[in-house]
């Protein structure tokens, strides 16, 4: 009886037998896929058996199913049988997908998923691989015609899997040959947002990013894509053209970085795929249109809703639909409560409403997409070509026509959010539009003479006056600027960024975008017209009372007000007349100086701002400039040797080789804008001394002046070989970089007899300046 109950064949022991059967097939299958010997797929296994088995084994007659679609899949058999098999199956796992997507994900991800797990484990998703990729596999002249409707199946089913079964998406993302394959599907408008979403969800865990150029007539695929299909394209080209760790960018050690780079010789994956999509004609062009089509040119409302009720079967989208649900229920509570008198009218209201609401969303969605893309090309290897592409084709003024109705507009009553957020989140497709909005004014103006085209014909004119009032040459930029190409309307679109910024709450994570954003317009040569056209728009004043009044706390957003104060007063000295005019008590100046102190890695880019801009001051002759330096607090602080001297001791006491990153890394260069400017003024060897006594009377000689040393060796070896990084430090310190290298090898020199050289402070006894660099 024992030995009865445990075997596999018919006669086993009841209902306990058979559960027993069924984990050895289970176990019999799962052996034979991973070792590819035995038992590999469920057809491979008698139907009495499936049938016996199935009840007790709760597989819900899917093994069964499965069994029926191989046997009508061969490639002489009739397809249309495929898909009522399909159709049987489908619901089985969509429920087990649902359950997944909707608020009891954390509940579902810890249960299993029976059905989507028998489907994968008797073979499934081979199975429909295998069946969508047929008509590519047979070489007979009449190739098999699937039709539209069982390619969507196919899809759907498989994307159910992938979602609920663990390890499914990653293998197919392992078959290249599927992948390129699903790109073909794309040309089907009616199998597209399908494809779309599987091949978004398959690329996501791809180890190895995906060559474009690899992909069948890509060129042609893109121009088949309507403005809809283009715009659910740049989701998955979002995948391709990103290096993988840039969300952490920062956080990576130089060491780390310069170390990979060293490996990576050519160009990566990612810059690769990016000058591929710049190859295909026409394409930013037509992203350029999308960014800036306005709601009403979007299509029609049949076209919009019948989408929707593709979305509401696709599961990956269908909390975008929840969102967009809700509003259309709210909208319809509104109408009803108003017009409770006249129903037929408030229905017929309604049904106008929906449309405008769910489109709003829409191309929200889309937007997001799109300028994602755009802000990825314009920080690649082929920056100069895309912008020069996205002037012509006027994306500046288009995004600046939207900016009230769309990518700032006021939110209504019903705020368009995810399911289970708020309107405040990160995660509300307005606040992700906002912040990419953001992130592409960034990148576009960073040292980049186009940044001008933020403006509109009377802000350049602004920009020519106050030139010619301060006796000063134009910048080449502002008379070179195209002015067929710069905002149009009352004001432009860095002018209508200051507005909304002076509005944004406290606690806004906008801050830090804008802020950014609207430092990155004065990055590069300081430009006295740049800042007074800020100046004059109370920038100065906001900024201060964000730092000083409001006390803010945000580590980031302080960091980003200081590094835009400091682009905003360095050597204007009527923007350190303003500062004085605002903090105008000690009690304000304690508090703007707490805020400095209380981070230098935040805060050392506006130190060295004021340092620069003293010394350019002491050293004119100007009745005006020598009235501030006598009366403004912040320039007789930093005029003090001791207070000098502490931020450079702090500066090189906070970093270290191994921990270097392109945060931190700015606090390196300040302290060596200190000793330059010492070196000037033949006050090398005092500061050096200085600091060497500072580490006497913290009781550990040696420990500021070796890592010092061992940080300028870094320097040297990080800077000389970039051209990039050179002109940024010189068109920030207006300090040639010759002047840098030169100041870098006499602190590094060897000659122990040398006044300026670091060696000549550090006793022999506590010498450690010769480690190798590691990435320990």
């Amino acid at each position: 009886m024992a030995a009865a109950a445990g075997g596999p064949g018919p006669g086993g022991g009841g209902r306990r037998g058979a559960r027993r059967g069924a984990a050895n097939i289970l176990a019999q299958l799962r052996h034979g896929q991973l070792s590819g010997r035995g038992l590999t797929r469920g057809a491979q296994i008698t139907e009495a058996l499936l049938k016996e088995r199935d009840k007790q084994a709760k597989w819900n007659g899917i093994p069964l199913l499965l069994q029926k679609l191989y046997e009508n899949s061969h490639p002489n058999s009739d397809l249309s049988q495929c898909q009522s098999i399909l159709k049987e199956i489908s619901p089985l796992l969509s429920m087990e997908a649902m359950a997944f997507v909707t608020e009891d994900r954390k509940a579902a991800q810890e249960s299993t998923f029976p059905n989507t797990y028998t489907f994968d484990l008797f073979g499934g998703v081979d199975l429909l691989v295998e069946i969508l990729m047929r008509p590519t596999l047979i070489t007979q002249k009449k190739k098999q015609k699937i039709s539209d409707d069982l390619i969507k199946d196919c899809l759907s089913i498989l994307y159910n899997t992938c979602i609920c079964t663990e390890g499914v998406t990653k293998r197919l993302a392992e078959r290249n040959d599927f992948v390129l394959f699903l790109f073909t599907l794309m040309t089907n408008k009616k199998t597209f947002l399908q494809t779309a979403t599987l091949i978004e969800d398959i690329l996501g865990v791809k180890k190895e990013m995906i060559q474009l150029e690899d992909i069948p007539n890509l060129a042609s695929l893109v121009s088949s894509f309507d403005q809809q299909q283009l715009a659910n394209f740049c989701r998955i080209l979002a995948v391709t053209i990103s290096e993988l760790d840039t969300g952490s960018d920062d956080k990576h050690t130089l060491l780390a970085k310069n170390a990979q780079q060293k490996k990576n010789l050519g160009p990566s994956r990612a810059e690769v795929n990016q000058a591929t999509l710049l190859n295909i004609p026409g394409f930013v062009e037509r992203l350029c249109k999308l960014a800036t089509r306005k709601v009403s040119e979007t299509t029609g409302t049949s076209n919009f809703l019948q989408e929707l009720e593709e979305w509401y079967t696709w599961l990956d989208n269908a909390l975008v639909l929840d969102a967009l649900m809700r509003v259309a229920n709210e909208e319809a509570e509104q109408s009803s409560t108003e017009s409770s008198d006249e129903s037929g009218l408030a229905n017929t209201s309604t049904r106008t409403q929906l449309p405008q609401s769910m489109k709003i969303m829409h191309e929200i969605m889309y937007k997001l997409e799109v300028l994602y893309v755009l802000c990825v090309l314009l920080m690649g290897r082929q920056r100069n070509q895309v912008h020069k592409m996205i002037a012509e084709f006027k994306l500046i003024p288009g995004l600046n026509n939207l900016f009230d109705k769309l990518i700032w507009r006021k939110h209504s009553a019903s705020a368009l959010v995810l399911h289970g957020h708020n309107q405040n989140c990160d995660c509300s497709p307005d606040i992700t539009l906002k912040i990419q909005f953001l992130r592409l004014l960034q990148s576009f103006s960073d040292h980049h003479e186009n940044k001008y085209l933020l403006l509109n014909s009377q802000e350049l004119n602004e920009l020519s006056a106050i030139s010619l009032k301060a006796n000063i040459p134009e910048v080449d930029a502002v008379v070179n600027t195209d002015r067929s190409l710069v905002c149009d309307g009352k004001r432009g679109l860095l002018t209508r960024l200051l507005q909304v910024m002076k509005k944004e709450p406290a606690e806004s994570s906008f801050r830090f975008w804008q802020a950014r954003a609207v430092e990155s317009f004065l990055r590069g040569a300081t430009s006295y017209a740049d800042q007074m056209f800020l100046l004059k728009r109370g920038l100065l004043e906001h900024i201060l009372y964000c730092i000083v009044d409001s006390e803010c706390k945000s580590r980031d957003v302080l960091q980003s007000y200081f590094d835009l104060l400091g682009e905003l007063m360095k050597f204007n000295i009527d923007a350190f007349k303003r500062f004085n005019k605002y903090i105008n008590t000690d009690e304000k100046f304690q508090i703007f100086l707490n805020q400095i102190n209380s981070s230098l890695v935040d805060s050392n880019m506006l130190v060295r701002c004021i340092t620069l801009s003293l010394d350019r001051f002491e050293n004119q002759s100007d009745i005006k400039v020598a009235e501030v330096l006598s009366e403004c607090r912040l320039l007789s602080y930093m005029s003090q040797m001791s207070m000098r001297m502490s931020f450079l001791f702090r500066l090189i006491n906070i970093i270290h080789v191994q921990t270097l990153t392109q945060e931190n890394v700015s606090c390196l260069n300040t302290s060596l804008v200190i000793l330059m400017l010492a070196r000037r003024k033949d006050k090398l060897p005092f500061y050096l001394h200085t600091l060497q006594e500072m580490e006497y009377t913290e009781k550990y000689p040696g420990f500021i002046l070796n890592n010092f040393h061992s940080l300028l060796r870094f320097w040297q070896q990080h800077y000389l070989n970039k051209d990039k990084d050179s002109t940024c430090l010189e068109n920030s310190s207006c300090i040639s970089f010759t002047y840098w290298k030169e100041t870098v090898s006499i602190l590094l020199s060897p000659d122990r007899t040398s006044p300026c050289a670091i060696v000549s402070y550090i006793d022999e006894a506590y010498m450690d300046i010769d480690r190798d660099f590691t990435e320990e």
